[in-house]
């Protein structure tokens, strides 16, 4: 469950949170664990097992390359990305891991990563299994991890009283949209400063506001340096990077944009493209809520920064700023009812779950700077997702590419379509956010596996019959 607006924006590496970020980060756990416990000595070798859709697809999201990552205690929000083929290379040819980064042990990765493409854990498409041996291969330890979506891990078969009673210490513990709007009804309070008042459970507001701030820059630079790359992206496709070219094109041609108005569309889908490049690149990106639907709210961000926000000063705040926040505020808070109601794992639910609540996530924090009510802002979040209903995870070869980096700018531009209808109307509508999310959270239950995120099914069978 998520209760806090960095649980749902989380700085790391690509190309998937939940096989990626998830794997480096149930990985290292163990390894530390083995470090608290006093295990470590002892240990000689670690085997990993990956079972579903981490076994199914795991080679093409870098699954491997995590576990090892995690396993010599690398965390996704600092470990070194350009350090990162030098150390995995090191790893193979010697076959030798070092453990938290100074305990060596034996690792061959035909033997000691194994990934079960047809075999799944009873609790959740993304399981894994780690276990330590001594040096006559006895069992030290073992330990089941969940890769939950969005770079969340849980430990098999744990609890989850304790994150559920620290939710319950906040003053404003919202369960539901129309909780949400109760809440704000009742305190006059916008979703933006429902979740600040939440967020100062556990942080000052100098801390929380630094913390977004990192948010919007690490997304800004993650534009940036996508911008900035061309060539290919990894994989057997060699699949084109087409930001850098998009946004050459439109700079030469500025002057079309005073004869066509939806010029800023291209923008959006320029932005929305960098990010996802850099994400199937392996580059650093901020999971939101996943890494397979990371380009949606940073390109509308941009679009706020670049076509909406005045940046005049205001009691000493830049206004622009301050209209960030607010909306990375409300867009966490709409994300967290899906954590809490539904999912936000693709191998799950499908993409619905991904580019469906990412784009429901804009809206809403769009909705939110154009000074919608709250009603509003649940309006947009809502017609973000009703038009993302049944989306499947089909991604070509089990790479984060086709069709995923376009489909988060349809994903944005979708965002700013719903923001503008919500913001046309006066908050009143038939279906909830609330009806919405529970639709979605069936719709992924009744969604066959082989659309959700296996590679076995959709465009990723059908793109290699033709």
């Amino acid at each position: 469950m998520a209760i806090s607006v960095f649980d749902l924006f989380r700085i790391g590496i690509g190309p998937s949170s939940s096989h990626t970020v998830g794997p480096m980060r149930a990985a290292r756990l163990f390894a530390l664990a083995l470090q608290r416990d006093g295990l470590l000595a002892a240990t000689e070798g670690v085997r990993c097992e990956l079972y579903g859709s981490l076994g199914a697809t795991g080679k093409g999201h870098g699954s491997d390359i995590a576990v090892m990552l995690g396993l010599m205690g690398h965390a996704p929000d600092s470990v070194d990305v350009q350090a990162v083929p030098g150390m995995v290379q090191g790893v193979r040819s010697q076959q030798i891991l070092p453990l938290l980064g100074d305990k060596m042990i034996a690792f061959r990765e035909p033997e000691h990563l194994l990934m079960y493409r047809r075999e799944a854990m009873a609790e959740h498409p993304n399981g894994m299994k780690f276990s330590a041996l001594d040096a006559q291969g006895n069992l030290l330890r073992e330990a089941k991890y969940l890769s939950v979506g969005g770079g969340f891990v849980v430990t098999a078969g744990a609890a989850n009283e304790a994150v559920l009673s620290a939710y319950q210490k906040v003053p404003h513990a919202f369960v539901s949209g129309d909780h949400l709007l109760a809440i704000c009804q009742q305190h006059g309070l916008s979703i933006a400063q429902v979740m600040w008042a939440n967020e100062r459970t556990w942080r000052s507001d100098q801390q929380i506001r630094t913390g977004l701030l990192d948010i919007w820059r690490v997304m800004r630079e993650c534009v940036q340096r996508g911008l900035n790359s061309e060539g290919t992206l990894p994989g057997p496709f060699k699949v084109q990077r087409r930001a850098p070219l998009l946004a050459a094109q439109l700079r030469e041609r500025a002057e079309r944009a005073l004869a066509d108005p939806l010029s800023v569309l291209d923008w959006i889908n320029v932005w929305a493209f960098a990010v996802n490049e850099e994400n199937a690149a392996g580059g650093r990106v901020v999971t939101a809520p996943t890494n397979g639907a990371a380009g949606v709210i940073p390109a509308v961000l941009h679009y706020c920064d670049r076509f909406i926000l005045n940046h005049g000063q205001r009691n000493g705040q830049d206004q622009g700023t301050e209209a960030v926040i607010d909306f990375l505020m409300t867009a966490a808070a709409i994300g967290m009812l899906y954590k809490l109601n539904a999912s936000i794992s693709g191998a799950e639910v499908g993409c619905q779950g991904e580019v469906g609540v990412a784009c429901s996530m804009a809206a809403a924090g769009l909705a939110a700077v154009l000074g919608g009510s709250p009603e509003q802002v649940e309006n947009a979040a809502e017609i973000g997702m009703e038009h993302n209903l049944g989306l499947t995870c089909d991604p070509i070869g089990g790479l984060v590419q086709v069709p995923c980096i376009e489909r988060n700018a349809m994903g944005a531009v979708k965002a700013v379509n719903a923001a503008r209808m919500a913001i046309a109307g006066n908050g009143q509508h038939v279906v909830s956010l609330d009806n919405v999310i529970k639709t979605m959270r069936q719709t992924g239950a009744d969604m066959k596996t082989k659309y959700k995120e296996t590679s076995r099914g959709g465009l990723a069978v059908n793109i290699v019959e033709c």
